[in-house]
């Protein structure tokens, strides 16, 4: 494969290190301050929780594929050593991961070749609910906005509209049948949508198990994006967590449905570059044209599953 190669001075990359290192702390060191407290924050500790990249692997910098580190000492594993600095070893990892670097441009470029759905309005997190008591609840820590009878109606009265398989696999067993699509692992790559919520929050996922190949920067960029798009998805959901300084989006309103619909435009439009930059490394570890992977420029569709 041809990789470009970047030679770094020390004292760029150590800057670069030191900038990667202040940015991310700004979300580490509260979520490690509340865990220490045995505390829980149903939206900004989600991606620590849900997600398997640990804090630490989070805060350790690499500076991706095809860069050249000079003066570096010992990286670690995934690192070779060369005549005129440390790299990442693309090769090994090559070796080890192809048939998962394969899976995850294909599940990307098929993303990125779709319009985006704009339907589903959130229900997602309503169907994960559905027709469960108080005990049962997920984050039974914090009310329902409404009584569990009216957020039933809800779901059955809107549909469900979710492509996304690690989102339907937690809907309620009475909720399933009422989902448009029955989404699975095998059938990911055929469902997938760039207006999903939860497609583009997975953009995170993706950049995290191409490190050390995927730059730190570039995890960081759909970290950001992936915390923000929680933010709406809890906003969205039938949880009450405006104590916590997140007001409800009332999807089951058509003022809140819009005001969903246009937040999940403005993720989807955010979510384009990096999908893009993320494809364009799979395909130079892959040997194939960026030119394979493009994005659809087609309207908004707003009745299709998302």
């Amino acid at each position: 494969m041809k990789i470009a190669v970047e030679i770094l001075p020390a004292d760029v990359w150590r800057r670069r290190r030191t900038a990667y290192e202040q940015r991310i702390d700004e979300w580490i060191t509260p979520h490690l301050t509340r865990r220490r407290a045995r505390l829980k924050h149903p939206v900004e500790d989600f991606l620590f929780t849900y997600y398997s990249y640990r804090p630490a692997q989070l805060r350790r910098w690499h500076p991706g594929a095809g860069v050249l580190l000079e003066g570096a000492g010992d990286l670690g594993p995934g690192y070779r050593d060369t005549p005129d600095g440390v790299t990442v070893d693309v090769d090994a990892f090559m070796a080890r991961r192809g048939e998962s670097v394969t899976w995850i441009h294909d599940l990307l470029t098929a993303t990125a070749s779709r319009t985006p759905h704009l339907g589903c309005f959130g229900l997602h997190e309503w169907a994960m609910v559905y027709g469960q008591s108080g005990d049962e609840i997920r984050h039974n820590a914090w009310p329902l906005r409404l009584s569990p009878a009216d957020t039933a109606a809800v779901v059955e009265e809107r549909g469900v509209k979710c492509s996304h398989f690690d989102a339907f696999r937690f809907f309620t067993a009475p909720a399933r049948p009422l989902n448009i699509l029955q989404p699975s692992r095998d059938t990911q790559r055929d469902n997938e949508q760039p207006g999903c919520l939860h497609a583009n929050m997975d953009l995170y996922k993706w950049a995290y198990k191409l490190s050390p190949l995927t730059p730190s920067e570039l995890v960081t960029d759909c970290f950001a994006l992936a915390r923000d798009i929680r933010a709406l998805d809890m906003r969205a959901s039938p949880y009450d967590l405006a104590d916590l300084g997140y007001p409800p989006v009332r999807i089951e309103t058509a003022e809140g449905r819009a005001e969903y619909a246009a937040a999940q435009r403005a993720f989807a439009r955010r979510a384009e570059p990096l999908r893009g930059r993320l494809i364009e490394l799979t395909s130079a570890l892959l040997g194939q044209p960026v030119a394979d992977a493009t994005t659809a420029a087609a309207p908004d569709a707003a009745n299709a599953g998302c």
